[in-house]
């Protein structure tokens, strides 16, 4: 194993001579010596899971940004209305599939050192990157989609800590429409912006060391850390099942404890923006839409038969038709579940079976939706 001071020379080598061959570069600040120094971690093989693993299918051109999240290009319809990029995570790998399960674009592994157990994955407002968190890598990416390439990263491979650059178990990943980072950083109970220009933090809500729910100065182990349209951020806090809604400039608009929740994940707005939907990950999983003004369960799934029911649920959110899209995980499947009628009625995965070929998933843990390519339109003759 190496030493944190080893690994970190080992990382930034690495990174250098892949960037001088077109693959990636990094920037992160220096770390801070003596107090908060990071402690490197023992790799298991859990947490390198299949490896570096491909599809295999022959990708199809890549076509050009014509949408974006208020003007998206045109809908797939029911059951799956746009193509999703799913965090794949024990296979460390990016995968995106279409409504009709086509593999049509992956980002494999480069380096397991520096690039595994990707877990969250979101779209630059942009469309042109793509947010990535590695919880038990301790570090975030940023992934140029056309390139294929790691262009920034902050935290060190396999080494935890407080003092910049070190984070400790980072969930969640999203590109801010000025071009910051947001993340949330579990085990030092904190949010942070990051600018990756600089790689300097520019806010932190939360106080490292203190697990406790008393925002913006304290938050209990967060994990989860969404943006919303009026650039307000919506903050999950393992801890007591609070979500949060602040500002930029660190005013809690609102506080409340998710109803019927006993470990939220990854809390999002509904699509009208006037509710939240949130993941209970646990087994069995559950889903709730709830009014944050009340605490009113609006809507709520829980999975009656065998293969209905979830296993630890990281992400739900609502699609532009009103149906539930969920990250099963540990059941190795990313599903639609229709608003009304609470039936499957899309899968991406074989239930509770882990590979890497077309049609497999092995812990899935995030994934974000694709309205800003016409894929439907690219493939069509296909």
């Amino acid at each position: 194993m190496f030493g944190a001071k080893a690994r970190r020379v080992a990382v930034v080598a690495m990174a250098v001579v892949l960037a001088a061959g077109g693959v990636m570069s990094i920037a992160a600040e220096k770390p801070v010596k003596g107090k908060g120094q990071g402690t490197p971690v023992t790799v298991t093989d859990e947490m390198r899971g299949a490896g570096i693993v491909s599809s295999g299918v022959k990708l199809p051109p890549i076509p050009p940004v014509t949408g974006n999240r208020k003007n998206p290009v045109p809908s797939w319809g029911k059951p799956l209305p746009y193509p999703i990029v799913i965090a794949d995570r024990r296979n460390n790998r990016l995968i995106e599939v279409t409504p009709d399960k086509r593999i049509v674009w992956e980002f494999p592994s480069p380096d397991l050192i520096l690039y595994r157990g990707n877990e969250d994955v979101s779209f630059s407002p942009d469309g042109k990157l793509l947010a990535v968190s590695e919880e038990d890598n301790y570090d975030v990416h940023i992934v140029d989609y056309e390139k294929k390439e790691v262009t920034w990263t902050y935290g060190v491979p396999d080494v935890k800590g407080s003092a910049p650059p070190y984070l400790n178990y980072p969930d969640d990943a999203h590109i801010l429409e000025d071009g910051n980072f947001l993340t949330a950083d579990i085990r030092n109970h904190r949010v942070l912006i990051l600018d990756p220009r600089t790689s300097k933090i520019v806010t932190q809500w939360g106080t490292i060391g203190k697990r406790n729910h008393n925002p913006p100065k304290e938050l209990a182990a967060p994990n989860g850390a969404t943006p919303l349209d009026n650039g307000d951020i919506l903050i999950t806090e393992i801890g007591g099942a609070w979500i949060t809604r602040i500002t930029r400039d660190s005013k809690v608009v609102w506080s409340v404890q998710a109803p019927n929740i006993r470990y939220p994940s990854d809390a999002f707005p509904t699509v009208d923006g006037k509710h939240v939907i949130v993941a209970d990950f646990w087994k069995p999983g559950r889903v709730v839409i709830f009014d944050p003004a009340t605490r009113k369960v609006l809507w709520q799934y829980d999975g009656k038969t065998d293969e209905q029911k979830l296993d630890h649920p990281s992400l739900a959110r609502e699609l532009p038709t009103g149906d539930i899209i969920v990250a099963d995980d540990l059941r190795e499947r990313v599903i639609v579940i229709d608003r009304k009628t609470k039936e499957i009625i899309w899968q991406y995965g074989v239930t509770d079976t882990k590979g890497h070929k077309p049609g497999y998933l092995w812990y899935p843990d995030g994934f974000d939706i694709d309205v800003f390519r016409d894929w439907k339109k690219a493939l069509a003759g296909r």
